[in-house]
């Protein structure tokens, strides 16, 4: 009888275990289901249970689980995979610069582009009080600064301020009108020491052309009237939205308390600076926040290790929103490649200039401030793009890794310029390549802003995604959105392809995209600190999910490209739906 009691309670055990996985709230089935758990084969149906996956596998075997309350998908035939995760974006500005006057990188003859700019003057979208502002300029403007202010220096321009701000984050332009009313001038330069100097381009007798960059650019939108709180909140909730449109459920937001039209460049963050983090925390308190945000504070790239109590305070104020976390700590390494502002920190120096650009960060002391970053159980996220710039960053990360063997999840992001003796680092350091392949294209910006300017070696490992992969890397999928779409789809197929309106740029290190749906989902949880909770479709894990109009395993790189979300699930809820996007956008 003793034997039997065990027999029984196993028997009650199991039967309780197959009651409690019948209560699911959702099942999707007769689909294609992407789990991005290594090893797995394609799956055909998922169920949920209050907001979190029960169970993956057949038809059979959800369909089993479903009782008279169970909501049924039929995906006829459709993928299904985990919510997309971009790990390095600043979506509430890259959704204010949407709804006002954007260029999009958009590149237009002057002629045309004052018509253009009068015409979103008249159509009221292209000021901030009195000042025309212009968001996402291409960087090929630059190089003709000094035609731009021949062209919007005179006339209805000569007493009207405009700024035209670059797409990338670190530069724009400024005519007269506008330099005069924030004190650029040739007084100002000849005061400025030689690296400030040189953020502000000028002519022999020191007048500025209008080209800014870094430092020099904050000193223009830093004084750019700050947008109305209404504005700011529809920017918020668009943000959201346009990111469950393309399917990316989760973010990391690379630079949450500098938000608005302040410097970032060299930031140094008081506990006031608490940028767009009210914003999250309003949509939490609306129950608008149908997203993950892992927030990311700036730290001035030379902080001491007593320096990061500000942004523990900062952290403190916002703990306990739903949805908002705080993973660690953003830094700036270096700046931009392209000429003429190549603030990037390079090995080789610039073939025109013989300088190796701008390295924000202390060689001799970044290691302390990384192992400082990890004794407050955060991650140091670094924006480096060139190729001296990820060296420094992977030396101060081995500097910690000697003091504190537990690996944390660090990143790098950007990673336009690697040294190939850098390759193997990232694996041995277990820091995360946060990589923005929709940019690995020949296009204007590779081919006529940087491959005259480097070295032919050193041009060849620009994004070198391939390379980086075969070493062992861990690299994650991101956006940097305002810099360029939010949609994973036109990364993931880029990063195959590699091909721009200029040719290919160097093939070999194209990267399929198999592994660059690992890159948006699991390894992508991992950089944001996430990967228990979101990224895979695993039992327990929370159940973001898309489905997607297209067999995205077998269509063509470009049909890849232009891939559409057809659903998308946030803790199991239905938070957008193609079919009735479309019906509003028709209503209206």
């Amino acid at each position: 009888m003793q034997r039997f009691i065990p027999s029984l309670l196993a028997a009650a055990m199991a039967f309780s275990s197959m009651e409690a996985m019948a209560a699911a709230d959702l099942l999707l089935f007769n689909g294609k289901v992407f789990t991005a758990e290594p090893g797995q084969p394609l799956a055909q149906a998922v169920a949920v249970e209050n907001g979190k996956i029960l169970k993956v596998g057949s038809d059979a075997e959800i369909l089993a689980l479903a009782d008279a309350k169970t909501q049924r998908i039929d995906l006829a035939g459709k993928v299904l995979m985990p919510g997309m995760i971009d790990t390095h974006s600043h979506p509430i500005m890259g959704a204010l610069a949407s709804l006002r006057a954007n260029l999009y990188d958009e590149v237009k003859p002057l002629a045309e582009l004052e018509q253009w700019i009068i015409e979103q003057d008249q159509a009221g979208t292209a000021r901030l009080e009195d000042i025309v502002v212009i968001s996402g300029a291409s960087s090929a403007y630059w190089q003709h600064s000094r035609e731009l202010a021949k062209r919007f220096n005179q006339g209805r321009w000569a007493n009207q301020p405009l700024v035209l701000d670059g797409i990338d984050g670190h530069t724009g332009w400024a005519n007269r009108a506008m330099l005069q009313r924030v004190g650029i001038d040739a007084k100002l330069i000849k005061g400025l020491d030689a690296k400030e100097a040189s953020y502000i381009e000028h002519e022999s007798d020191l007048t500025p052309t209008g080209f800014l960059s870094e430092n020099g650019w904050d000193r223009v939108r830093g004084q750019l009237p700050e947008p109305s709180a209404e504005l700011m909140l529809k920017a918020a909730r668009e943000a959201v939205r346009v990111n469950l449109q393309v399917g990316v459920t989760a973010w990391m937001d690379a630079a949450a308390n500098g938000g608005g039209e302040q410097s970032l460049f060299e930031m140094r963050p008081t506990e006031h600076d608490l940028g767009v983090l009210p914003l999250y925390r309003q949509l939490a308190e609306n129950g608008e926040l149908n997203v993950h945000v892992a927030a990311l504070l700036l730290a001035h790239p030379q902080s001491k290790p007593q320096d990061l109590q500000v942004q523990a305070n900062v952290m403190q104020q916002f703990h306990g929103v739903p949805n908002l976390t705080f993973p660690g700590i953003k830094i700036f390494a270096d700046g931009v490649l392209e000429y003429p502002g190549q603030t990037a920190a390079v090995i080789d120096p610039y073939n025109n200039s013989h300088k190796q650009g701008q390295l924000l960060v202390d060689p001799q002391n970044f290691g302390k401030l990384v192992a400082a970053i990890e004794q407050q159980g955060w991650i140091a996220h670094i924006h480096a793009v060139g190729d001296r710039a990820v060296r420094e960053s992977l030396n101060a990360f081995e500097y910690a890794r000697s003091l504190k063997p537990t690996p944390v999840p660090h990143s790098i992001s950007h990673l336009q310029l690697v040294n190939p003796k850098e390759f193997p680092r990232f694996k041995q350091l277990g820091v995360i390549a946060s990589m923005q392949l929709l940019w690995a294209t020949a296009e204007s910006y590779t081919e006529e802003l940087v491959k005259p300017y480097v070295s032919a070696y050193t041009y060849r490992y620009q994004y070198p995604a391939q390379s980086l992969h075969k070493a062992g890397a861990t690299i994650a999928g991101a956006s940097d959105w305002p810099v360029s779409s939010p949609n994973p789809w036109n990364a993931i197929a880029q990063a195959s392809t590699r091909k721009g309106p200029l040719g290919v740029l160097n093939s070999a290190e194209s990267i399929d995209r198999k592994s660059m749906f690992y890159a948006y989902t699991l390894n992508a949880a991992k950089a944001l600190r996430l990967e228990d909770q979101i990224g895979s479709l695993a039992p327990g894990k929370q159940a973001d999910l898309i489905v997607l109009d297209r067999d995205v395993f077998k269509v063509s790189d470009a049909e890849l490209f232009d891939t559409q979300v057809v659903q998308t699930f946030f803790a199991g809820q239905a938070v957008y739906s193609a079919e009735q996007s479309k019906t509003v956008a028709q209503a209206q």
